[in-house]
């Protein structure tokens, strides 16, 4: 199998596991969701139904791109990204079963560091896909914002 083809199949799997994984958890219990107080700057709940999906397209695109540019250099890019996708399923665990709001923030704070450092390192490998990755990158660091807000008001 040619380091192309496995790097791409990486980063799909990660990308995949990913967004399978946390519907998992946050369909866990949505009634206590439901009953939460929101943050003033929480987006409505659709909006999260449209950006998720466009959130993981980018990331499989980019993934593909590096992957068939530089793979020898798109593989640190999947490394950090497998990394960053472990803490914010830890976010999504802790948030949404035990209800561990503090613990849920912190590991979504680490993603959304990791994520800006997965923007930093494609964009050295394709420039533009750094540019691709930015809306992902500023949707962590605002889900970031809305968990730290829950940890400490909730």
């Amino acid at each position: 199998m040619s380091r192309t083809l496995l790097v791409g199949a990486g980063f799909v799997v990660v990308v995949v596991a990913y967004a399978v994984l946390s519907q998992v958890w946050v369909s866990a219990e949505p009634g206590w969701y439901a009953a939460l107080p929101r943050p003033p700057w929480q987006p409505p709940d659709w909006v999260f139904g449209v950006i998720w999906p466009l959130n993981f397209l980018a990331l499989l695109a980019a993934g593909v791109v590096l992957a068939r540019a530089d793979p020898v250099r798109a593989g640190p890019v999947l490394a950090v990204l497998a990394v960053a996708v472990v803490f914010a399923l830890g976010w999504a665990y802790l948030f949404y079963v035990p209800h561990a709001l503090a613990a849920s923030a912190v590991s979504l704070g680490i993603a959304a560091a990791l994520t800006w450092v997965l923007l930093v390192l494609a964009a050295g490998v394709v420039g533009w896909t750094g540019v691709l990755l930015a809306p992902y990158a500023v949707w962590v660091s605002l889900a970031t914002s809305l968990a730290v807000w829950y940890a400490v008001e909730v």
